[in-house]
Formats: structure tokens, C-alpha cells, sequence
């Protein structure tokens, strides 16, 4: 079996971003930029799952800019087979939106025919929780999203979700898309050796254009500003003054 890993390139999530001065969008220039956290644990559970035999290949593609290579480097370290990339962007500030990359990653299902495709729930950088949904209906697939467990029995797939009242189980028939929730597991890091022996496994690079895909914007970002700042807290001299200031809040 066949698995596809779709991974994104994001401002690394120990770096404090910053608003460009003109409002226009999250200054990316000389920022440290990773793999999006849940794309790293969803080729995690790839990798897992040939390890266990239950699959065959581990393919990793990223839809983006030309230095989301360096993304896929990091995936193919941790023992993926091979990477395809597939330029959408020339500037670093273009967000693909999730539409666009859904269509795109549906012409690539439909080349490399995985059996599973394993996303992240969502990148750290935008938010959407969007594009697993989105291909799962471009597809025609089943779908399981804010996956906590994942075990493979037969043609299925058994995935345990995380929802508000706690944890649902469901089983999906293959071929079948899992979005990745933060509890499925802890990705491995990527030993030198892996690291040097990545340099050397397969990577394609393709255009949005050689799968007819149009990636123009259809949203228009009008505006981004910071967080406001936390306000300062009060030192309180006795209980009663605590309970009076809950009491003014409308806590109590």
C-alpha cells in the first residue's frame, strides 16, 4: 500500500511572528521556516505504518514555493521514499489557498493512486482545517479528520477522534483521507545519516501548470494586525478587596 503525506512549509512555531509595517501580511523575510507541526506527525504515522509492513511506500509532497524543498529533505530524513514538489508560488508572502492545493493534490492522487493520504488537521500559519476536507470531496473519499489513533484492519482504516465530548472511534473503507491531531504520536528527529541519505532519494519537481491547476488568489487579505497586549494585572491587599474585584469583573 501505497501512502501520500502532504506537508507545508510555515514560520517555525518557536519563532515570534511579526505584522510587515504596511499591514499587508506576516513578515517572512530572514525567519526560520519548518515543516507545519501536524504534517510532521502525520508523515510520522506513515513512516510508522511501513515499518509495521502494512505499507509499502511513503510519498511526501509539498505545494508552495521552490524552498519548500528544504521541507521535503526534512520529511524524506525521517524515512519517507520519495518527494514531489510542486512549485505554485515565486513569492514567499503567497499563501496557496486550500481549494488550489486540494485540486492539486487531487491530480496527484489520481497519478501516484495511494491508498491513504495522511494530512495535518491544519497548518499553524493560516488555520484553514480545510484542505483534508476539501480532497476528500474532490475525491469522492471517506474521510477522518482530528485523528488521535489510526490502526489499518483489512480495507479499512479504524480511526479514534478527537471531539468535544471526548474521544469517537469510527472505521473508514480505504482508500480513504486522515487528518492528524496533535496525540497521534511524537515525531521522530532525523539522524545525520538519514539527513545525508535524503540528499540522495528521488525528488520531482513540478508547476501548478503541469496539472492545469489555477492557483490565483480568490481571497484578498485587507488587512493583519497583532494581538492586543495583555493588559496589566492589581495587587489586592486582603480577600474581601479579591472578591470585590470579581466581583466588579462580573466573575462572581
Amino acid at each position: 500500500m501505497k501512502v501520500l503525506v502532504p506537508v507545508k512549509r510555515v514560520i517555525d512555531y518557536n519563532v515570534k511572528a511579526k505584522v510587515k509595517a504596511d499591514g499587508s501580511g506576516v513578515d517572512l523575510a530572514n525567519v526560520k521556516m519548518s515543516m507545519n507541526p501536524f504534517d510532521e506527525i502525520a508523515v510520522e504515522e506513515a513512516i510508522r505504518l511501513k515499518e509495521k509492513g502494512v505499507a509499502e511506500e511513503v510519498v511526501v509532497v509539498s505545494i508552495g514555493v521552490k524552498q519548500a524543498a528544504e521541507t521535503l529533505r526534512t520529511a524524506l530524513a525521517m524515512g519517507a521514499d520519495r518527494a514531489i514538489l510542486v512549485v505554485a508560488a515565486d513569492d514567499v508572502h503567497q499563501d496557496i489557498e486550500p481549494l488550489a492545493v486540494a485540486k492539486i493534490l487531487k491530480a496527484v492522487v489520481d497519478q501516484e493512486q495511494p491508498k491513504l493520504v495522511i494530512a495535518g488537521k491544519q497548518a499553524i500559519d493560516n488555520d484553514m482545517n480545510a484542505t483534508g476536507q476539501m480532497l476528500a470531496a474532490l475525491l469522492g473519499w471517506g474521510q477522518a479528520t482530528f485523528a488521535s489513533k489510526l490502526e489499518l484492519a483489512g480495507d479499512a482504516v479504524q480511526v479514534t477522534r478527537e471531539v468535544d465530548g471526548g474521544l469517537q472511534t469510527i472505521e473508514v473503507k480505504l482508500p480513504a483521507i486522515v487528518t492528524a491531531d496533535l496525540r497521534l504520536n511524537e515525531p521522530r528527529y532525523a539522524s545525520l545519516p538519514n539527513i545525508m541519505k535524503a540528499k540522495k532519494k528521488p525528488l520531482d519537481d513540478k508547476t501548478a501548470a503541469d496539472y492545469g491547476v489555477d492557483v490565483t488568489p480568490r481571497l484578498t487579505v485587507v488587512k493583519t494586525t497583532e494581538p492586543e497586549g495583555r493588559k496589566a494585572g492589581i495587587k489586592v491587599g486582603s480577600v474581601d478587596e479579591l472578591v470585590a474585584k470579581l466581583k466588579e469583573a462580573g466573575v462572581v
